[in-house]
């Protein structure tokens, strides 16, 4: 199943949200294909990077963040566990990994206990160069203003905010740090 089937599937009765998602992931997909294109040497699936960005968000319609046109019951947090048991439901289990760990620079189980969010103790940190990709693209754009890519500098400041580990494992995804 492609990723366009798979969103026209869960935001079909939701053309506003799926516009945004679509905007979004498509922005995602190509920051992540441009990085990973320009470093060769680590041989990066191309057609699942493009697949996996597309299907990063497909959990945040459960959620609750009207900003976004979502109205699910969850909260926003949660979007990328809930996308990821979508994921595996539709016999996506690698896609399902960088919906599930794409939040932040990844999460810890100390991240998580730590701040008290309501997802399982335990890491959800990007592992392979695919995910990191993905999860570092996603950084630079909002969906609440989906007209602009954030600058690395504005993305740093937003990362300072939930610490300085965060801002390391930023920095890391992708050498930049």
């Amino acid at each position: 199943m492609y990723p366009t089937d798979i969103i026209n599937k869960y935001y079909g009765d939701n053309p506003t949200l799926m516009q945004l998602l679509i905007r979004h992931s498509r922005d995602v997909a190509d920051k992540a294909l441009g990085i990973a294109k320009s470093h060769p040497e680590w041989q990066a699936d191309l057609q699942f990077i493009e697949e996996a960005a597309m299907l990063h968000d497909i959990g945040i319609y459960l959620t609750d963040a009207p900003g976004i046109h979502c109205h699910g019951t969850e909260p926003y947090i949660c979007h990328g566990i809930l996308g990821a048991r979508l994921l595996r439901k539709e016999g996506l289990p690698r896609h399902a990994r960088v919906a599930e760990r794409h939040t932040g620079a990844g999460l810890t189980a100390e991240d998580i206990t730590s701040q008290g969010l309501p997802l399982p103790a335990k890491d959800f940190l990007p592992e392979t160069i695919e995910e990191r990709v993905i999860c570092y693209a996603d950084k630079f754009f909002s969906k609440s203003h989906p007209e602009r890519e954030k600058t690395l500098e504005s993305v740093l400041r937003s990362m300072a905010k939930f610490g300085e580990d965060s801002v390391e494992r930023f920095k890391r995804m992708v050498g930049d740090g």
